[in-house]
């Protein structure tokens, strides 16, 4: 059984989870910014584009799924670290790739790693943390998105400006070496969930299981409509701005950093709030608030940079908050032996939504000989139309129940 943490064993724990998640978030959100540099290196349009983003959802998805098998089997910290070595392998895959088809099999492989990653993030969270405390636990692992838009993202345009576009992939080789070492030793061995795992006769069945409680078809809906309306319109910014707005691509890194600060402070906060409040509550609140900043930037005139660096926290703020009290909320949702297959599936879910949104966002994309490009605000109106129904749908999501405790007469 894994014994508790101190509370400074478990902040280190907590922030190294954070720095895991921040490679793979950033390693799936420098793919954005790069869009106009890759599809002029490639000569490709914006729907070959959102083909290599979609490569690495669909096969996170994947391999999300199949972990669903054999997550729980194994102790966490052995899994994180073989896992996060392949994710490494698959970042130099992509630096070396010397096409656009070896790059996208490259994202395909990255898929098929980083998908698990935050399964497993998101399951040591849930052996380690009390159920009280996850909202703040899951926060501090959130600021991992506000991180990758602070330092990741402006750090590998600069680079990709500089050096060319496989810079940004070298520096994750390199940066994600070092927390794997730091793992290795910070890390407690997590193995309290091993005595009720499943027999392996039984995994298939109980995987196929989990995909017919109620319960967890509720959850996996609104997963789903969250990650699949944010996904509409998050890939496309940086090319409408350089190609509608005039942004130079050099420049994006400002807006992404200032949205990024803005969200590295809000992430805790709405974590601690969602403990406080109850976590339906205040996914409610930030989801309505999130669309007028979705209807903005889908239907932006022109304007300078200064105005869009401002504006930009707002929507970063809104859309990275809701996803801080999904995900304590996912936690709950499950009996604890069953935690690691739940999410792990449930990564899937977010995996598949955020291909199929990536997919999509990019068929209705048209971009003229002056390089514009039209159809956007289609995605903003399909992305706010989904996050009101999210809004509705959180209260169908509820913890499971707490096990009966035997009073003895």
């Amino acid at each position: 059984m894994t014994p508790p943490l101190t509370e400074g064993r478990e902040r280190l724990v907590l922030w190294l989870l954070a720095l895991i998640q921040f490679t793979v978030i950033m390693d799936f959100m420098v793919m954005m910014p790069l869009a106009p540099q890759l599809m002029h290196a490639f000569a490709i349009s914006p729907a070959q584009f959102s083909g290599a983003v979609s490569a690495y959802a669909w096969c996170a998805g994947a391999s999300g799924l199949l972990a669903a098998t054999y997550i729980d089997r194994f102790d966490r910290k052995r899994m994180l670290l073989a896992v996060f070595m392949l994710f490494n392998l698959s970042n130099l895959a992509c630096a070396l790739a010397p096409n656009f088809h070896v790059l996208v099999l490259s994202r395909a492989f990255a898929g098929l790693t980083g998908g698990v990653l935050g399964a497993i993030g998101m399951a040591i969270i849930g052996d380690l943390i009390p159920a009280q405390r996850r909202g703040a636990a899951t926060g501090i692992v959130m600021t991992s998105f506000s991180m990758a838009a602070i330092l990741g993202v402006p750090l590998g345009v600069g680079l990709a400006a500089r050096f060319g576009w496989q810079s940004p992939f070298y520096l994750l080789v390199v940066f994600s070496m070092l927390i794997w070492f730091t793992a290795a030793g910070v890390l407690p061995a997590m193995t309290s969930h091993l005595g009720s795992r499943t027999p392996l006769a039984r995994v298939l069945p109980e995987l196929a299981g989990l995909f017919r409680v109620p319960a967890h078809l509720r959850a996996f809906l609104l997963t789903f409509v969250t990650m699949l309306g944010g996904m509409l319109v998050i890939p496309y910014i940086s090319p409408v701005l350089v190609g509608n707005l005039g942004v130079a691509p050099g420049d994006i890194m400002w807006i992404y950093m200032a949205g990024g600060s803005a969200a590295f402070f809000s992430s805790r906060l709405i974590g601690k709030w969602s403990d406080r409040a109850g976590r339906q509550h205040v996914f409610r609140i930030i989801g309505v608030g999130s669309v007028l900043p979705v209807l903005a930037i889908t239907h932006l005139p022109q304007l300078p940079l200064l105005a869009l660096v401002c504006f930009f926290p707002f929507f970063m703020v809104l859309m990275n908050g809701r996803v801080v009290p999904m995900q304590a909320l996912m936690t709950t949702v499950p009996e604890p032996h069953r935690r690691g297959a739940f999410l792990s599936a449930n990564a899937a879910v977010q995996q598949v939504a955020t291909g199929l949104g990536a997919l999509l966002g990019g068929l209705w994309l048209h971009t003229d000989a002056a390089g514009r490009i039209s159809g956007y605000g289609l995605n903003g109106w399909l992305a706010a139309a989904l996050a009101l129904f999210g809004c509705w749908w959180v209260g169908r999501v509820q913890p499971a129940a707490a096990p009966a405790v035997t009073v003895p007469a």
